[in-house]
């Protein structure tokens, strides 16, 4: 048998245990599990052991751009200062960007991502190298032109192979931007790939009331319908957002079995007016994950302190304070309620060997419930040790190089003018 990793020590459920992974998997947890010769040791000293996070939608390269056109409307964000930076980006600069990203997201407790991004190719190798989990797409948009959208059709297949290529903590998937930048030609066209290639879909989904109503204008049908329409309402989709869904919306999206990604700090900050309807969705089957979005529209990429803004989201909303309780809305913030997203969010044999350290000390963590503490107290400042396939990659809160990356991915960043 390979030498694995165990971690002694350990609390789970408030119980002591040690954890055995081989191979990435977890193989044994519980009060008697013992190293076998060759076994790296992990003491999580009185630690409490938890399954990582999942960030179901990003844009990790965005930490070029953090702080940058803060405090405008989307569509003249994206319009007027984040498109036309993105138009200079080269391959390296996404590479720094992405692993600025990974350092932030493995402090904060996140093993896996959903990204959304150019050059999807130095997203994977940058994936690659910060040793966390990641589904990654080369971003697709035609402007609507069909005839460009064909023209981009090679390209698209090569970066769907070179993405393949940078081992199995990445997964290749298919991101059409958004049905106002993306045409029904091209989504078509993406649709038939996915299903001849079995791949996950990540795609924009009305985020504004605009774009719902430009939609039903332009084609007859809202966002959740014309992306059905095309074939590309499935299993595999993930559709991050969903804030201006309505009940028809949700029962075509629970019919054909796609995931949606709620991100309430970015919704919030770009004032989309309108708040995702978590139990509406949820009463419909819809499998729900949580997303940070970019790091230019949230500014953080510190998921657990996302799963606060959800929950008390959700008690506005309903005008109800039993709404989305820490339970509900930790089990969304580590994938239980979005299988799909690739993580179980449980720590048990046969689950991937992805797991996070929280010390029981950290003043943030106590008295009362743990999970209640975690979402409604805490931040990823509690972090102390991560875990993903099986090795360390956070050890007492830190990253290896992660001062290298910071100032690489920051003179990056001062070349392409932010500041």
């Amino acid at each position: 048998m390979s030498a694995g990793l165990t971690v002694t020590g350990g609390l789970l459920d408030g119980a002591p245990v040690g954890l055995r992974a081989v191979d990435g998997v977890v193989t044994a947890v519980g009060p008697d599990v013992v190293a076998e010769p060759g076994d790296e040791l992990l003491d999580a000293r009185g630690g409490h052991l938890l399954p990582g996070l999942v960030n179901g939608h990003t844009h990790a390269a965005m930490t070029l751009f953090r702080g940058w056109g803060d405090d405008l409307p989307l569509m003249r964000w994206l319009q007027e200062v984040i498109w036309p930076a993105e138009g200079r980006l080269t391959p390296d600069d996404v590479y720094w960007g992405t692993r600025l990203a990974c350092v932030e997201m493995l402090r904060t407790g996140t093993v896996r991502f959903w990204d959304m991004y150019w050059h999807g190719d130095a997203v994977a190798r940058a994936v690659a190298d910060a040793g966390i989990r990641a589904t990654v797409s080369s971003v697709v948009i035609d402007g609507g032109d069909e005839a460009a959208g064909r023209a981009q059709r090679t390209q698209i297949l090569d970066d769907l192979d070179r993405i393949s290529g940078h081992g199995p903590r990445v997964t290749p998937s298919l991101g059409p931007h958004a049905v106002y930048t993306v045409s029904p030609g091209t989504l078509t066209w993406l649709g038939e790939v996915a299903a001849d290639r079995d791949l996950a879909v990540h795609v924009h989904l009305a985020e504004t009331e605009a774009e719902v109503a430009d939609c039903r204008a332009a084609h007859g049908v809202s966002p959740a319908g014309l992306l059905d329409r095309c074939g590309l309402l499935t299993p595999r989709t993930v559709l991050a957002h969903g804030v201006w869904c309505d009940a028809a919306d949700l029962e075509l999206i629970a019919a054909r079995g796609a995931m949606i990604v709620t991100n309430p700090v970015s919704n919030l900050k770009l004032a989309v007016g309108e708040v995702f309807a978590y139990d509406a969705a949820r009463a419909h089957g819809i499998a729900v994950g949580l997303g940070t979005d970019g790091a230019a529209s949230n500014n953080s990429l510190d998921l657990l302190a996302d799963a606060k803004f959800l929950s008390l989201l959700q008690k506005h909303r309903g005008n109800d304070a039993a709404a989305m309780p820490a339970t509900e809305t930790w089990a969304v913030a580590t994938g239980a309620r979005a299988p799909g997203l690739g993580q179980p969010g449980r720590l048990a044999p046969g689950a991937p060997a992805d797991l996070v350290v929280v010390p029981a000390d950290r003043p943030e963590l106590g008295p009362g419930a743990l999970v209640h503490n975690l979402v409604y107290a805490a931040a990823g400042s509690v972090v102390d040790t991560v875990v993903v396939a099986g090795r360390v990659v956070v050890r007492g809160g830190a990253v290896d190089d992660e001062m290298e990356i910071r100032d690489e991915a920051y003179r990056r960043a001062a070349r392409l003018g932010v500041t």
